[in-house]
C-alpha cells in the first residue's frame, strides 16, 4: 500500500513523532510504502471558507496543500498523528485537515484506509474524549476504512512510564497492515 502520514507535532522528538517512527518502521517491514508530511514544518494557511475551490477543486492559497491533497489521492492510507493540547487535534494538522475540504468529494470517494495516533500528558479518559468524537466523525465524513486508533494517554514526554507500551502499539499497527 501507499500511505500517506499527517503528523501534527512541532516537536521532532515528541511523543507523537515517536509513535509515528514506530508505525512506519512496521508498517515499512510489512513492504507499504510511506510518504510523510509534517505539516508543522510546511507552509499551509488555514482553510478562509471562501469557497473558491467549489469543494472540487483549486484552492485561493499558493501553499503546500495542494502537493499533499494530490498525495492523498494517489495513496491507499491516511495516517493522522497528533499531539493533544486542548482536547482535540493540534492546531497546525488541524489546518491541513480543514483544507481537505477543495477535494472531500475525491477523498470520500476514494475509500481510503485510516489510522489515528494520539498522544496525551494526562491519564484520564476526558483528555482523549474530545478527539475520539472528532476522529469518529472524520472518519464517517470522508468515508474512511479505519485499520487502528492510539490513543496514548499518561505520554505527555519521551521516557514517561506508558512509552514501551505505546511504542510497541504503533510499531504493531502498522506491522498489522
Amino acid at each position: 500500500m501507499k500511505i500517506v502520514v499527517l503528523t501534527g507535532s512541532p516537536h521532532k522528538t515528541g511523543t507523537s513523532n515517536t509513535l509515528v517512527n514506530e508505525f512506519i518502521r512496521g508498517a515499512e517491514e510489512n513492504g507499504h510504502t510511506i510518504k510523510r508530511f509534517d505539516t508543522p514544518f510546511l507552509s499551509i494557511h488555514p482553510c478562509i471558507g471562501c469557497d473558491h475551490c467549489g469543494m472540487n477543486g483549486p484552492c485561493v492559497f499558493d501553499d503546500d496543500m495542494p502537493k499533499i491533497l494530490d498525495t492523498i489521492l494517489e495513496s491507499d492510507m491516511i495516517v493522522f498523528a497528533t499531539p493533544i493540547y486542548y482536547f482535540v487535534f493540534s492546531a497546525q494538522i488541524k489546518s491541513a485537515i480543514d483544507r481537505f475540504y477543495s477535494r472531500n468529494g475525491q477523498i470520500q470517494r476514494k475509500h481510503l484506509k485510516s489510522a489515528f495516533l494520539a498522544t496525551a500528558w494526562n491519564h484520564d479518559e476526558q483528555v482523549m474524549s474530545g478527539i475520539k468524537k472528532h476522529i469518529d466523525i472524520l472518519i464517517d465524513y470522508l468515508n474512511l476504512d479505519n485499520q487502528g486508533m492510539i490513543l496514548a494517554k499518561g505520554y505527555g514526554y519521551p521516557g514517561a512510564s506508558t512509552e514501551n507500551k505505546y511504542k510497541e502499539e504503533a510499531y504493531n499497527l502498522g506491522r498489522s497492515l
